[in-house]
């Protein structure tokens, strides 16, 4: 399945569902294809997602569900950061807002201990968020500065 007939059968598959959750995953396809059809990839890499999409077997008939998508869309995003180093847009900002809750709660149960326990958990909390989201702004600006940013 090349880019441009994964494409246009997302948005077939767009125009002929109601669903907004079942929509919104189809528009998400449709701006990673749109992207990469954009970005300046080489024959060969080009052809290894096509092969990947081949794999998902998207074009068959049978009806799939929203689930199914949504795994399909998570692998696909993940197979274009592990082989391109692909990114879609605010991923590491994500993923730094998520891993500095994370360890704001631990700073906060141990650091932060000689305050009211729920004070010192949520001062934690907000500084790892902030710490997070600071580092992952980053990330996300050095990735779309070296190309590898999708949407």
């Amino acid at each position: 399945m090349t880019l441009q007939n994964a494409l246009d059968h997302f948005k077939n598959l767009e125009s002929k569902t109601t669903e907004k959750s079942e929509i919104k995953i189809y528009q998400k396809f449709i701006q990673i294809l749109t992207s990469l059809e954009n970005c300046y990839l080489s024959d060969a890499e080009i052809q290894s997602i096509e092969q990947q999409l081949d794999g998902f077997g998207l074009n068959s008939n049978s009806t799939k569900n929203r689930k199914y998508f949504i795994r399909t869309y998570k692998l696909f995003q993940k197979y274009l950061k592990d082989t391109f180093s692909l990114t879609i847009k605010d991923y590491y900002t994500n993923m730094g807002l998520g891993l500095g809750a994370s360890f704001g709660i631990i700073f906060g149960i141990v650091v932060l201990s000689n305050l009211e326990r729920s004070l010192g958990i949520s001062f934690g909390i907000a500084l790892g968020m902030l710490i997070g989201l600071a580092i992952g702004r980053n990330l996300d600006s050095q990735a779309k500065a070296a190309g590898k940013m999708l949407l």
